[in-house]
This record gives structure tokens, sequence and C-alpha cells, in this order.
């Protein structure tokens, strides 16, 4: 994420959305098992961007909005039925400056951070709240650098406060889903394990610990498997640069091995969501979310 932060990218993938959705459904969508989706960035008029996810011929998609106001939620679940589909998670960051790399990236994502941790969960807090009046059963965050050694206080700390938003969606019935990226695989699982609460999940990205030089997809399903409930069908390679992430590039252009790892939860039973992520903006965005449908359909018959 090196010129866009996540949200920017999210609003930018709306407006190339407004393009590249009139072109209409493709065929060939399954409903069955594993499920393709995209994110939806809502802006203030949900039911014109859930359209677009069906027009483009996905039946789910996650939920990306900066307003969590009870007429907004309404909104979005009338349009989420109208339209039938269905979103598998809301992604909440949090809000606030952050810097998509190795050297500020640990000072400023997710609430790892103490600068902005109390913010940070508050508002996590009111992303449930929303997701629960819009009907999205999954609140999606990246949590920061989790740090590897689990005796420093920053990494005891962050363990406290991921249960706090944790707890609060489980009070909600939700489940909190952590996306994969910026620690390793068994550092994410000892995380898992120490909060201890039943209504954790991992939104696997395939192409981010990659980005981040944290493992392989593949490798990671095997530590991560019981834990996953989503994915992000992203592509990227290793980075090279000791400042700055890998780079993300389009679906079968990358170090993800796609057919491997749709193979693999094929044996897991996995039967969850699958969401596109392409992060550019334009006619190319729209252009390789199309290819990687087309690509994903083959693979998860």
């Amino acid at each position: 994420m090196n010129s866009f932060t996540r949200r920017r990218f999210l609003q930018a993938s709306a407006a190339a959305g407004a393009q590249c959705m009139l072109a209409g459904p493709t065929q060939g969508s399954s409903t069955r098992g594993m499920r393709l989706g995209v994110i939806a960035s809502i802006g203030d008029d949900p039911d014109r961007a859930i359209a677009r996810v069906r027009e483009f011929g996905f039946p789910t998609c996650q939920v990306e909005t900066e307003r969590y106001t009870l007429e907004l939620a309404a909104r979005l679940r009338t349009a989420l039925e109208r339209r039938g589909v269905e979103a598998t998670a809301l992604i909440a960051l949090g809000g606030g400056r952050m810097v998509w790399d190795f050297y500020e990236g640990p000072l400023t994502i997710g609430i790892v951070p103490r600068a902005t941790r109390r913010e940070r969960i508050d508002s996590l807090k009111e992303g449930s709240d929303f997701a629960r009046q819009a009907g999205i059963a999954a609140l999606h965050t990246h949590c920061g650098f989790i740090p590897e050694d689990p005796n420093q206080d920053l990494y005891k700390e962050a363990v406290e406060a991921i249960r706090e938003v944790a707890s609060h969606c489980k009070d909600k019935g939700q489940m909190f889903l952590y996306e994969t990226g910026q620690e390793t695989p068994i550092t994410l699982l000892r995380a898992i394990q120490d909060v201890g609460l039943d209504n954790q999940g991992v939104n696997l990205d395939t192409a981010n610990l990659i980005l981040y030089g944290k493992g392989n997809p593949l490798d990671a399903l095997d530590i991560l498997a019981p834990y996953v409930r989503g994915l992000h069908a992203k592509d990227g390679l290793y980075p090279t640069d000791p400042k700055q992430l890998g780079k993300e590039v389009p679906i079968g252009q990358g170090k993800v091995d796609f057919p491997r790892i749709i193979q693999r939860l094929k044996e897991l039973g996995y039967r969850g969501p699958i969401t596109i992520e392409r992060e550019i903006s334009g006619p190319q965005q729209t252009e390789d979310i199309l290819k990687a449908k087309a690509y994903l359909e083959k693979l998860i018959v």
C-alpha cells in the first residue's frame, strides 16, 4: 500500500466501479461452495454500490464506510436484501493516519500503537455496532504489527486491546476477523490463543504475507486453517527494499500459487467467501478485477 492507504484504495475502487459495473454481469458465477466477492465502498449511496456488486456478477462483498450512522446502516441493510448480495464483513481500521511501510507502519497501523490505541478501539466498537445494525456478521481489521516476542509489554497490551474489541463483537453476535500480513502466521496464532475468545477468525490475505515478507500463504493455511473465515484474493512480490512493502500485482503475475491454495481450501472443506482486492484505481483496476474473477471461477468449481 504505497500510494494509497486502504481507505483511499477502497474509495477509489468505488469510483472505478462506476465505470466497470455498467458493463454488466459476467457469466459462470458459482453460488455453491466457495463464493467470490469484491470490496464495496458504499459512500453516501449504499444501494448504488451494492447494485454494482450484483451487476459485476458477485454474490458477496466486503463493505467499507467512514460513517457509522443508524440511517446509513438501515439503507445498507435494505440494499443488501434488495440486491440479494451477502456482505460477509465490514472492513474497519479505526481512522487516523496510517502509513503502509516498514518504518512508520508499526507506529501508525491498527490498535498496537499506544498513541492512537484508545481512539481506534472505540472506533472499531462503533464499526461493530454499525455492522450489527446492517446485518453484517463480521468485523474485519488490521490489528497492526503484533510483536513477535510475547514477553514484550507491547504484545501484552495488544492482546488486551484485541480482546476488548473482540469481546464487543462477541456481545453483538459477530466474528472478529484479523487480516494477515503484518505478523508471521505463528505470531497471529499465538495472539488468537492468548486473546482466548471463540469468535475470532482470520481473513487470509493471500498477498499480504508476501508483501510484508512474513510468509507464504499456502504454508500459512497449515497454521491458521481452523480460523480462516475469509480470503482476500490478491497477488504480490516479496519486498526488496527494507523500507517498503513488496509490490502488489495482478493475480497470476506474483508469487501466490492460487491453484494450490484453492485446492488446499477444498481439502480443508472451506466454504467461505473469496474477496478480490486490487489496490490501484481507474480502468486497469476494473480490467484486473474482471480477469481475476474469470480466473478464480475456474478454480473454485
